[in-house]
């Protein structure tokens, strides 16, 4: 009677889907202390983001979600291009943010039609930026004014 030698056992490995960043991990911050931050959809990369915002910026990102997520329940979040996307659809967007040395500042891609639109203009008519520094005072009424408005609008797709 011969027996088999049992095979050997051979390690599969599988790829894993990387998974974004949490708030405990290195963050590399890129020019201007804005976050690296892999692309992401849903609520998970945002607030990866959010946590690796340097100083004020992090807490003026979690002043700016919480507004996005009471004004707009339903929200659609990413992480595309380092920066927090929301819109109101699948790859339809109304709001980004990016952090600056200085600065955050908040996109709306269709700002010139919102009422008053926000004074920074871009080489796009329908895009209007909202700088906001470390010492201003945020209008929180007319940011939500803003974000209801740009979410009631056509999202641009990215």
């Amino acid at each position: 009677m011969t027996t088999k030698a049992p095979k050997a056992k051979t390690k599969t490995t599988k790829a894993k889907a990387k998974s974004p960043p949490k708030a405990s991990d290195k963050v590399v911050l890129l020019s201007g202390g804005n976050p690296q931050i892999a692309k992401g959809y849903g609520d998970e990369p945002i607030q990866a983001y959010i946590a690796a915002m340097p100083g004020w910026k992090s807490e003026l990102g979690k002043r700016i979600d919480k507004l996005v997520t009471k004004h707009v329940p339903k929200v659609h979040k990413a992480v595309k291009w380092n920066s927090p996307f929301y819109g109101v659809e699948h790859d339809l967007w109304f709001l980004s943010f990016h952090c600056f040395t200085k600065y955050v500042k908040l996109t709306f891609f269709r700002g010139s039609s919102l009422k008053p639109p926000p004074s920074g203009l871009s080489k796009y008519p329908a895009v209007r930026y909202f700088d906001i520094r470390e010492d201003d005072e945020l209008d929180e009424a007319q940011l939500a004014s803003w974000i209801k408005q740009a979410a009631a609008l056509p999202g641009e797709k990215m």
